[in-house]
């Protein structure tokens, strides 16, 4: 028999691996709590569930809206083998499961092995206490007063990104066409190896780096029916994960260049700290915090291994989210020309050719219509669009509004025991009719201008949006993203129009990576191509 029949026949025998060990750990488990039955959609395979179905729905965020309206915000949802989920729209219920995160709602075992396997055991990976140390030795990185001082890093990226364009547009008549994203993601690459690591990648001047080498390989999606399997396998039985797929080399080959590159900026920084006598022992950035927090007799100490996990995911999240968002700003400014318009018109009205300072770009009244543009982008296309989450012990949710059992009673809180899974699906959420009004699915910036008095006011996230989290887990990084995100698009709005070749109706469609990323339908990868034309 060949190896690949092997191997499926292997992958065959696993589910019946994970019934048995249920079925005995459900003898020797105490009785305990048992998660209230709710309504939801029926499953359609009697073996798979909804899985299938999930995971190939081209928009699930539509999905989980309709079933939210009609079985209420709270549902649960059947997937392979008889297993469940619990799917959260309700504000008061999703409020409860934020801030009870890290004692009582834990991101799950498939979801921590796959971040294990490419930043290591840093703060996105840790729980409880360890996250606790972890997020406290480096917010200090991230208070008003460090990205205050790195606001000019940002600005120098974007005007280094505007001395390449010239010249490229300069060759050409009537503007260029350019792939916008890749210039994208070379300014964010760029602004978080400066800004937090006093390295340049040159990543904007073309020069390829073992990081981003890695990015690209996950970027091919090749797809087949040993690979969906996998998938759908490894979402019940996590080890399924470290079989020698494609993709595990490719991951393991993205940890590996980036552990080297956080070893050699530590070690640079390491080196010119000793050489220099005059240290500054206040130092707030965030490789200093981290050297600091390498002593064992730092308050906050955290291993070596700690301390490259935790470069390791500022490096990604620097490169993938914020590269995204101003992709998908541009593309929604490319669509709406007349929004393009108006924000040019505020930038040049108050600051002319002159650059507003971090205090004004921070401010929700100095730029009014920047800040809109940029909250109406995050609420339309959050990064990761749902955050699943176990209950590492029983626990009562409670209802902002009742809702109807699957046995017909109708309650104001449902049980939820030890191991259950839940999920808060934020894109849902962020565009939802009920939360946000009849106009939630449009682009529309003039929603920000005023409080907001929809339902969503119930939501505490970041501007009553989910997009950074919340709880004890919010974005630790949300006000350097927010102040690079401004500062970039500020640059390029005063200084370009941007549209789309194929005029403002071009359909954009998703590539998904390591994150899902927008692309114009028909490209081959994640590429946004725009006529720009310098002003």
């Amino acid at each position: 028999m060949s190896s690949a029949g092997l191997g499926i026949r292997g992958l065959l025998i696993l589910p019946a691996i994970w019934l048995c060990t249920k079925a005995v750990l459900a003898v020797l488990r105490p009785r305990g709590a048992r998660t209230t039955r709710l309504k939801g959609p029926p499953s359609t395979n009697p073996i798979l569930g909804r899985m299938r179905y999930v995971m190939q729905a081209k928009d699930i965020s539509n999905d989980y809206e309709q079933w939210a309206e009609e079985y209420g915000g709270a549902f649960e949802l059947p997937l392979a083998l008889g297993s469940r989920q619990i799917v959260l729209t309700d504000t008061k219920a999703l409020t409860h499961c934020y801030t009870t995160e890290r004692a009582v709602y834990t991101r799950t075992e498939n979801e921590r092995q796959f971040i294990g396997q490419i930043f290591g055991r840093g703060v996105l990976w840790a729980e409880g206490e360890m996250h606790k140390r972890q997020r406290k030795a480096l917010t200090p990185a991230f208070s008003n007063a460090a990205i205050r001082k790195q606001t000019s890093v940002f600005y120098d990226s974007a005007y280094k990104l505007k001395s390449f364009w010239d010249e490229i547009i300069d060759l050409t008549a009537d503007g260029a066409v350019i792939e916008v994203q890749e210039w994208m993601n070379r300014v964010a690459l760029d602004s978080i190896g400066i800004a937090g690591f006093s390295h340049d990648f040159k990543y904007l001047e073309g020069k390829e780096s073992a990081v981003t080498a890695a990015f690209h390989a996950l970027e091919i999606n090749e797809t087949s029916v040993f690979q969906n399997v996998l998938f759908l396998l490894a979402v019940l039985f996590p080890p399924v994960q470290m079989l020698p797929t494609k993709r595990l080399r490719l991951l393991r080959q993205l940890r590996k260049s980036l552990e080297g590159i956080a070893d050699r900026l530590l070690a640079n920084t390491r080196r010119e700290k000793e050489d220099d006598v005059a240290e500054d022992h206040a130092d707030k950035s965030i490789i200093g915090l981290l050297l600091k927090a390498e002593h064992t007799d730092a308050e906050l100490y955290m291993t070596p291994e700690e301390v490259v996990a935790q470069m390791n995911v500022l490096l990604l999240a620097g490169y993938e989210t914020t590269s995204v968002s101003l992709t998908w700003a541009l593309i929604e400014l490319s669509k709406h020309l007349e929004m393009q318009d108006k924000l040019r018109a505020e930038l040049l009205s108050k600051f002319g050719g002159s650059d507003p300072t971090w205090d004004q770009l921070a401010s929700t009244t100095d730029l009014p219509y920047l800040d809109a543009i940029v909250l109406e982008v995050l609420r339309m296309h959050p990064a990761l669009p749902k955050t699943p989450r176990v209950a590492s012990q029983d626990d009562v949710i409670p209802l902002g509004t009742p809702i109807v059992t699957a046995s017909g009673e109708t309650v104001s809180s449902i049980t939820v025991a030890k191991g259950t899974i839940i999920v808060e699906p934020i894109r849902t959420i962020n565009r939802s009719e009920a939360l946000w009004g009849p106009d939630a699915k449009e682009f529309k910036p003039s929603r920000w201008f005023t409080d907001i008095t929809s339902p969503a006011k119930e939501l505490q996230g970041h501007r009553h949006l989910l997009t950074f989290h919340d709880g004890p887990r919010t974005c630790l990084g949300k006000t350097f993203a927010l102040a690079e995100f401004k500062a970039v698009l500020s640059v390029l709005v005063r200084n370009y129009a941007f549209e789309f070749p194929g005029g403002p109706d071009t359909e954009i469609g998703d590539h998904v990576a390591i994150i899902q990323r927008p692309k114009v339908a028909g490209q081959l990868g994640a590429k946004v191509p725009l006529r720009v034309r310098r002003l």
